[in-house]
Order: C-alpha cells, then structure tokens, then sequence
C-alpha cells in the first residue's frame, strides 16, 4: 500500500469552543439510539423557573411560599429510609398545595412515587438513575453541568433545563471547578438553547449581574436559607429578577 502523506495544510486550527446551539456535541457511554437519547424531557419553563431556592426540608416550602416563589429544589442529605420517603412525600404535597414547581434532588424513584414536578440530578446520577422511567412518569428532568464534557454528556438526555456552575465560589459543597463568573455563564446562555440556571456563589451582590445575562432561573441555597429573614430576602429577589423581565 501506498504510505500516507502528510496533511500538507497543517492542523485544523481550532480557534474557539463550539459557540452556537447546533454545534454542541452529544456525549454518551451507549451506542447512538435516537429513541431513548433525544427522547425531549417535559418543559417547565412557562412561565420562567426565575428564584430557585434549593432547601433541606419540606418545611421550607410553607415558609417561601408567602414570598411568592414559584419553584424550589428539595435536596435532602442525611435522611433515608421512612424519614426519608416521609419528608418528600411531604414536600411534594406542600408544593402542589401552593402551586410550586417542586424538584427533588437525586432520589428520583421516591419522586417519581410522589409525583413530584421534577428531578434535579448531578452528573454522578447519572450512572445509577433510570431517566427513562423518569421521562415515563412525566416528570420534568434538571441536570447540573460544570464543563463542556458535563454539557455534552447531559445534551444526549434532553432535559428540562441545564443548571450551570459554579458561577462563583461557593461553600455549600466541595468543588473542583473554577467559577464561570459572568463571561463564562455568558458562554454557556449563548450556547445552551435549554432554560439555563445559574447556581453557585450568588448573593445579593452578584444577583443583578446573573439576572442581567437573561438566565432562566437563579439557583440559591445560603443566600436565603441562612438569611435573618429569609422571606424578606426572597422578596427582594423575586422583585430583581422582575425588573430584568421587563
């Protein structure tokens, strides 16, 4: 045979990650199967997700519910069993009592057994979740990113949003990412045609600047959970927010 020549024109000069919506690549572990990849998980962003306070426990949901917001992530980490089940079957009937698109973070079946709204996943979830039983159920499907890799891998899945971070530092778990700041959750708006929340870091503060980027929702968890008043604190959100909605 023949011996290969060389690309007489040099690399491809790649200049820039994929900047538009049609050009994000899809990543998967599994052969190509359009059914159950590009199988769209309900919507939930009419209207917008906007504050996204992510609590402990259902009690929460009673408490923010009079600051008027619309959606909230119940993310449980040191219950199991029937303290456990208890507490989400609780959240889930606070939040359709007050009419709040509820997430329940990683314990998808117990969701699913509830009828919650939805499951917020990580990318660790992924490996152990059945979300094609999840999408069976109806229910509406978030998945944390922190890179091109983590977009590209939770694209292939179709969810109801991507959430991106950290767009700050934050405290409230140990990660290895370096922040996105405004400039990369800029990036990420452009690319991602999904409803995009941002999380990570916000605070009074850095709110405006995130809102300003048209984000779909602001993810928070200290900023109000720990708050001196935290129906106040998320009034005030809620009241930015719909200054950027104008």
């Amino acid at each position: 045979a023949a011996p290969l020549k060389p690309c007489q024109g040099g690399p491809i000069n790649i200049t820039h990650f994929p900047d538009q919506p049609e050009d994000l690549p899809v990543l998967s572990a599994e052969p190509f199967d359009p059914d159950r990849q590009y199988a769209a998980s309900p919507a939930c962003n009419q209207p917008l997700l906007g504050l996204y306070p992510v609590v402990d426990r259902a009690e929460w949901i009673q408490r923010l519910a009079p600051a008027g917001v619309s959606t909230l992530q119940l993310r449980v980490k040191d219950l199991e069993g029937a303290a456990l089940a208890d507490e989400i079957q609780r959240a889930v009937q606070y939040a359709d009592a007050q009419g709040i698109r509820l997430f329940i973070n990683d314990h998808w079946q117990l969701a699913i057994r509830y009828r919650a709204y939805g499951v917020h996943l990580g990318q660790e979830d992924l490996d152990h979740s059945d979300l094609q039983q999840i999408k069976a159920a109806g229910l509406r499907l978030g998945l944390s990113t922190h890179c091109h890799y983590e977009v590209a891998r939770a694209h292939g899945y179709r969810p109801s949003y991507m959430a991106c971070g950290p767009v700050y530092h934050t405290t409230t778990k140990t990660m290895p990412w370096v922040p996105h700041g405004l400039a990369g959750l800029s990036y990420w708006r452009r690319v991602l045609d999904y409803p995009l929340v941002a999380i990570g870091g916000i605070n009074q503060q850095r709110f405006a600047g995130i809102a300003a980027i048209g984000v779909d929702s602001i993810a928070m968890i200290t900023a109000i959970t720990l708050a001196e008043d935290p129906v106040a604190e998320a009034q005030d959100f809620i009241a930015q927010w719909q200054d950027y909605q104008q």
